[in-house]
């Protein structure tokens, strides 16, 4: 007697290689159980498949699964803010002031990417800085951080 596969065995091997995932911490059997659903569901609506065909597609279908994860999906679940970072890593990240008090040295700087988790903060600067100037980090101080007016501003003045 010969084995023929079925479309629920390709359904029931998906399955198990997603659930095998909470065990392996390779995120790699994900793509080859939904690889095993897609081969599922195509033998399902081409029935004249042979095995061979189907373990060739399961096997392009993962391999694509995979390169399409790394390609495009795991980008964007990439940590873009500096949060947690070293004091090297701060250091030296530009901003832009967006409140000055002329009576004193605090200033309130706003930068493009978070710097350790907040993308506003309270600095402190011994240069005369403007609403709309840009600033570097020299020197974190407790809660605060030491800035200087950036090169560029000062050309331009």
């Amino acid at each position: 007697m010969e084995f023929a596969f079925e479309p629920w065995h390709w359904f029931v091997l998906g399955v198990l290689l997603m659930l095998s995932e909470l065990i392996l911490p390779a995120f790699a059997a994900l793509w080859f159980g939904i690889a095993a659903i897609m081969v599922g569901i195509l033998y399902w609506m081409f029935p004249m498949m042979g095995v061979t065909t189907q373990f060739v597609t399961w096997i392009i279908l993962s391999i694509l699964c995979t390169l399409l994860w790394f390609k495009f999906i795991k980008p964007l679940s990439t940590d873009k803010t500096k949060a947690g970072l070293s004091r090297e890593a701060t250091i030296g990240q530009i901003g832009m002031v967006i409140q000055a008090s002329p009576e004193n040295e605090h200033i309130r700087v706003r930068f493009p990417i978070p710097v350790l988790g907040s993308d506003e903060w309270n600095c402190r600067t011994l240069d005369k800085v403007h609403v709309g100037d840009r600033v570097r980090v020299v020197e974190i101080l407790g809660n605060d951080l030491m800035v200087k007016a950036h090169l560029s501003t000062n050309e331009n003045r």
